[in-house]
């Protein structure tokens, strides 16, 4: 043999090639697919650890009030402590400072004092601290604002 195709090499090449796009295409598709499924998981996750979270800030409140008015004892320390800790591991992060910039996104006031030559809002008492776990707010820092009139 001198090289030559055999007529039916040809159309066996141009088959493999067809067979070979199809297969690099499925495997594209299903790459796709598994990416999708994977970001779907974690948006979930997300979702039911936000709303779980969500759930347990009435309990976060009543922990802080009690801590704030009651002896701390080692027993309330310890509740404290876990609670945090678990909640920190799931992402729960609190915020609002006292002498902060207002931020209307992520707080809420619900206290303007007026002060004469102030250049902006000023968030000067913190009446209920707000939380958020990543970027997604679970609820705003309601608090009491000194600004311009």
């Amino acid at each position: 043999m001198d090289g030559a195709r055999t007529p039916g090499a040809g159309e066996a090449e141009r088959l493999l090639q067809e067979r070979t796009a199809d297969l690099q295409r499925v495997k594209a598709e299903y790459d796709n697919y598994r990416t999708r499924v994977r970001r779907d998981r974690m948006a979930v996750r997300e979702i039911a650890v936000a709303n779980v979270l969500t759930a347990l800030l009435p309990v976060v409140d009543a922990v802080d009030r009690t801590c704030a008015h009651e002896p701390l004892t080692p027993g309330l320390k310890d509740i404290r402590d876990t609670l945090w800790t678990q909640l920190g591991s799931l992402g729960l992060r609190g915020f609002g400072e006292e002498g902060e910039p207002f931020d209307p996104a992520c707080h809420e006031a619900v206290v303007h004092r007026a002060v004469p030559g102030a250049q902006r809002l000023v968030c000067a008492e913190i009446l209920r601290p707000g939380y958020r776990v990543g970027d997604r707010l679970l609820r705003p820092a309601y608090v009491a604002v000194t600004g311009p009139p």
